[in-house]
């Protein structure tokens, strides 16, 4: 069988490069997934070099993902959000993280996924990543097999619409790359850029933990009628360290001994209490079907009463 290899890798940009050899596809919100077959076997790796064989059996019983007799194909594995019918991570980690052939079996059914298939790095005995992006495209539109399990992603000429639609969607983002690129096996450079879609909202300090007896991370939440909601930890963001030291000066004289929170936060047992009178601007990726936010990060302090804190700032993510 192959060694397993890890995947080339796109670096994160706030805008669009421009030039005629670019070309843009969807960021798909999943699991990264090489599907590496050797004519006896499929494997399923992702790009941690953990086996996920186990995991998806309607992609590999049939092992009919590629006409070749050998092939590795670089791709996404992703499962649709029932209600919305968009590409949810949360119902793709509960596949994901399945180990018993039971549960399995019933999440074929119950959580059916989609292999999203981007790239191609062998083909029939011959390794194909010092072609251009532009060529290997074209090998494995020839040779993919499609079907509801497998879609070949596709190409968009104009970033920026894509861009647009995407927001419009509530999507994760984007991904730019040069058509006369090579795939960099192992690499992460500029010849793919992604540009992640983020909102911002602002909130209240309800909570801190320590480390060292500094503040490292604060409790967040916004108001809901007369309720005060969690809706996450984040330690994350432009904070320095004298920024996280005054910070913990700032909230000695705001430490309380009850939960100011109507819901019960993550980490409570290691939460110290706060009066929520410390604004933020946080900016997130989406809302989570725990009701928490996803990769929160601080962008700055933020002078604001509670009436500018309001559950329905995360109503669009809905």
């Amino acid at each position: 069988m192959f060694k397993p290899v890890i995947p080339f890798e796109p670096i994160s940009r706030d805008t669009l490069p421009a030039g005629s050899q670019w070309v843009a596809q969807i960021k798909w919100d999943g699991v990264r997934m090489l599907a590496y077959e050797n004519g006896q076997e499929l494997r399923l790796i992702n790009r941690r070099l953990h086996d996920r064989t186990t995991q998806y059996p309607e992609l590999v019983q049939p092992r009919n993902l590629c006409a070749g007799a050998s092939y590795i194909l670089d791709g996404e594995i992703i499962a649709l959000d029932p209600e919305t019918g968009r590409p949810s991570f949360y119902h793709l980690l509960r596949r994901d993280r399945m180990s018993k052939p039971d549960n399995i079996a019933l999440a074929t059914h119950q959580i059916p996924i989609t292999y999203m298939v981007f790239d191609i790095l062998f083909y029939d005995g011959n390794w194909v990543t010092n072609q251009t992006l532009s060529d290997r495209q074209q090998l494995l539109h020839q040779v993919l097999h499609t079907s509801p399990q497998v879609q070949e992603v596709t190409n968009a000429p104009d970033a920026t619409a894509l861009l647009h639609v995407m927001r419009q969607h509530h999507m994760e983002g984007i991904v730019c790359k040069d058509l006369s690129s090579t795939y960099g096996i192992g690499g992460k450079d500029s010849r793919w850029q992604k540009v992640k879609i983020m909102h911002d909202l602002y909130a209240m300090i309800g909570g801190v933990t320590y480390r060292d007896g500094i503040v490292n991370a604060v409790a967040i939440g916004v108001y809901d009628g007369p309720h005060f909601i969690y809706i996450g930890h984040v330690g994350t963001g432009k904070l320095n360290m004298n920024r996280w030291r005054e910070l913990t000066s700032q909230v000695q004289p705001l430490i309380i001994k009850e939960r100011p929170f109507h819901n019960v936060p993550e980490r409570s047992a290691e939460t110290t209490w706060v009066k929520p009178a410390i604004g933020l601007k946080v900016q997130y990726m989406e809302l989570t079907h725990h009701r928490t936010l996803r990769h929160p990060s601080i962008q700055t302090f933020a002078d604001v009463t509670p009436e500018d804190c309001l559950a329905n700032q995360l109503q669009h993510e809905d």
